[in-house]
């Protein structure tokens, strides 16, 4: 969630949400000691990126460079840092569905440079999702790099009789009797190999972003964000775009998209695996998956990145990494009458006109 509370008590400072908070004096009593006191203070964060008209990062700004607005209230930036030295959890969300059949090695090998590359031992983590027909976590959330890598390699196109084709393991990601899977616990902590499946084709991308965030990201602190590797045409979730996206705002969590189409996978009769729907406006459009990567990062501070040869895989791996260490962290406490339960909306700018942010556009407020 996005109201994150923050304890204060005598000679302790508990804090959430990625930001650093300077503590205050606090009374004494007649005695000469330190009572006990708390204070919860809601405090809503909002990561930035910064860029100049030439599309360069800029690293330079300080809190009173920008100007931030809640649901078209002002509102006072408290706390800021541009400091990444905060604990950052990635998260790899793989399409495996046939029309990523040609493209899948390039990505597993891409994936795997980057995060060896990003992830700083004993600090930063991650974990890998595959979707196709099923949502499988193949690795949880973990900082070793070894364990990481046997998880890419076990990324495969899926099989059709609604298995998982040769992967190792088994047992379901169930869902502590919460939304539309039904009862059962999440065995968190362990390695991988834990899957939610519906059988059939199809290519449940929304619900893998759901599930990576309500269940995985959410409980994490510090920096957060998810790499979708997706041509974005989903074709089976029982979940929808918008709940999937809330999913990421209520975690804090940006999301990026990698767009990686195949076109003539879309020439041969199918979408995704799931078959003859063709034609603009259908699900099984690679124009409409392409718009809907691009709502799920846009909406959630992150960058749609399409795929090309003058942009390869491993260019656009190197932009998300220049990204996540060159982020400000601002918060703010909005009134009372400013907190009620629901989507509030976030309007971040500079006051130099030629620079473009690019952040979160709202949270939901704790319930």
């Amino acid at each position: 969630m996005s109201g994150k509370a923050i304890l204060l008590s005598a000679g302790c400072l508990l804090f959430a949400g990625g930001l650093l908070i300077s503590q205050q004096p606090i009374a004494t009593s007649e005695s000469g000691r330190t009572p006990a006191l708390t204070v919860t203070v809601k405090v809503v964060n909002v990561p930035a990126t910064v860029r100049d008209k030439h599309g360069q990062l800029v690293s330079s700004l300080g809190k009173d460079d920008f100007l931030l607005e809640q649901d078209g209230h002002p509102q006072e930036v408290r706390y800021f840092s541009h400091d990444t030295d905060l604990p950052l959890t990635l998260g790899l969300l793989v399409d495996t569905s046939n029309s990523q059949l040609r493209v899948l090695d390039q990505e597993r090998r891409a994936s795997y440079t980057f995060l060896d590359q990003m992830l700083r031992q004993s600090k930063d983590s991650a974990f890998v999702i595959h979707f196709d027909h099923e949502v499988e976590l193949l690795q949880d959330i973990t900082s070793s790099r070894e364990k990481l890598e046997a998880a890419l390699q076990t990324v495969q196109m899926s099989s059709n009789d609604g298995g998982s084709g040769n992967r190792s393991g088994g047992g379901g990601w169930n869902r502590n009797g919460r939304g539309p899977y039904g009862g059962g616990s999440y065995p968190g902590g362990g390695g991988g190999h834990h899957r939610h499946g519906y059988g059939g084709g199809g290519t449940l991308l929304y619900d893998a972003a759901y599930l990576a965030s309500d269940e995985l990201m959410k409980k994490q602190q510090g920096r957060k964000a998810l790499i979708i590797l997706s041509d974005g045409v989903d074709t089976g979730s029982k979940l929808s775009l918008e709940t999937a996206i809330e999913a990421s705002q209520r975690a804090d969590t940006i999301v990026y998209s990698i767009l990686f189409v195949d076109e003539e996978a879309y020439g041969r009769g199918g979408f995704g695996g799931f078959g003859g729907r063709r034609g603009p406006g259908f699900p099984g459009d690679p124009a409409n998956g392409k718009k809907v990567l691009e709502q799920i990062s846009k909406q959630t501070g992150g960058r749609l990145f399409e795929v090309s040869k003058k942009q390869p895989i491993e260019k656009i791996y190197q932009s998300i990494a220049e990204e996540l260490r060159n982020q400000y962290n601002l918060g703010y406490t909005p009134d009372k009458a400013q907190m009620a339960d629901g989507y509030h909306k976030i309007n971040l700018k500079t006051k130099q006109k030629d620079l473009v942010v690019q952040a979160r556009e709202g949270y939901y407020a704790s319930r």
